[in-house]
């Protein structure tokens, strides 16, 4: 097919690609603790490359913008994404830092704790932004993270034309800028990202999940995740609290990206953001049945076999 006969991509994600080194373990350490695990194994990861695989793999157009380092580890990330289908011409590769990275273990519950080296994720900038504008703007879902720095993400929101999604995630040490939040359609915290944003403990009961969604200035919507429990829509007149199904869960790892993922894909389907946040739980509970990131996330039929 000529280049300039394809379709547009439908979502755009902005964000991190990082390679995983994954351990599982009998348990997680304490503080100065030695703990024993299996083999490691290496996977694609980055919190933005798995929303972007994560959306590809339900079948929608995407497009990636982002770092990795000129090594092995970038060529990898690379070859990954376009394995899943996802258009990485605008992952640029840098020469002074290497491809970022991220340590996990898992436990036997298939709890994680993640520790990420950025590298080349650091390095994404408000011009390798506006370099891949053309795609940003015409996108019907710009998805982001905070894997980055926060001006590579001002920049995308404020070139976006259709709807903004924002995951804050890791949570943030700081306050966000209202500049960013005003620019956000439909903002995606877990509880204690939710609790970063607003300087405050993390909720427990929904309706403190609630209050507190509803203190965050500037987005149209909030959806916070809440892991086996689902997900809690907050909009102005109103609040929706999804269930996620019942499954067994192996690995949570990559579970919030597939949420984000697929809730780009549904809303860029033109989905109402109840049904996309419903389908969106649904993803991330199968994504957790197998482990790994990319590797687990599922496709299209298996997200409607749990309707």
């Amino acid at each position: 097919m000529n280049e300039s006969a394809a379709p547009p991509v439908a979502v755009v994600v902005v964000g991190s690609l990082n390679m995983d080194i994954v351990v599982a373990v009998p348990r997680h350490p304490r503080p100065g603790e030695t703990i024993i695990g299996a083999d490691s194994f290496r996977t694609p990861g980055g919190k933005g490359a798995n929303q972007a695989v994560a959306a590809a793999r339900l079948g929608q157009r995407v497009a990636m913008v982002g770092r990795v380092g000129e090594d092995d580890a970038g060529r990898t990330l690379r070859a990954a994404l376009n394995d899943y289908g996802v258009d990485y011409a605008a992952v640029v590769e840098t020469t002074e830092t290497p491809t970022g990275i991220a340590l996990i273990t898992v436990d036997p519950n298939g709890e994680n704790i993640i520790v990420v080296s950025s590298g080349a994720n650091a390095r994404v900038g408000a011009a390798d932004v506006k370099a891949a504008a053309p795609l940003v703007e015409r996108a019907a879902v710009v998805l982001l993270q905070l894997e980055i720095p926060l001006e590579a993400s001002i920049e995308a929101a404020t070139l976006a034309t259709g709807t903004v999604i924002l995951n804050p995630a890791p949570a943030p040490t700081d306050r966000l800028p209202l500049e960013l939040l005003a620019a956000v359609d439909v903002l995606v915290p877990n509880r204690s990202e939710l609790a970063e944003l607003a300087g405050v403990p993390a909720p427990g009961s929904l309706a403190a999940v609630e209050r507190l969604a509803r203190s965050i200035e500037g987005p149209r919507a909030v959806v916070v995740t809440l892991g086996a429990e689902g997900a809690l829509l907050v909009e102005r007149g109103s609040s929706t609290h999804v269930a996620a199904p019942t499954v067994e869960a192996v690995d949570t790892t990559g579970a919030g990206d597939c949420f984000c993922g697929a809730l780009a894909d549904a809303l860029a389907r033109e989905t109402p953001l109840e049904d996309a946040v419903r389908f969106a739980v649904r993803a991330a509970a199968v994504s957790t049945t197998r482990p790994g990131a990319q590797a687990a996330m599922p496709a299209r039929d298996e997200v409607s076999a749990r309707a």
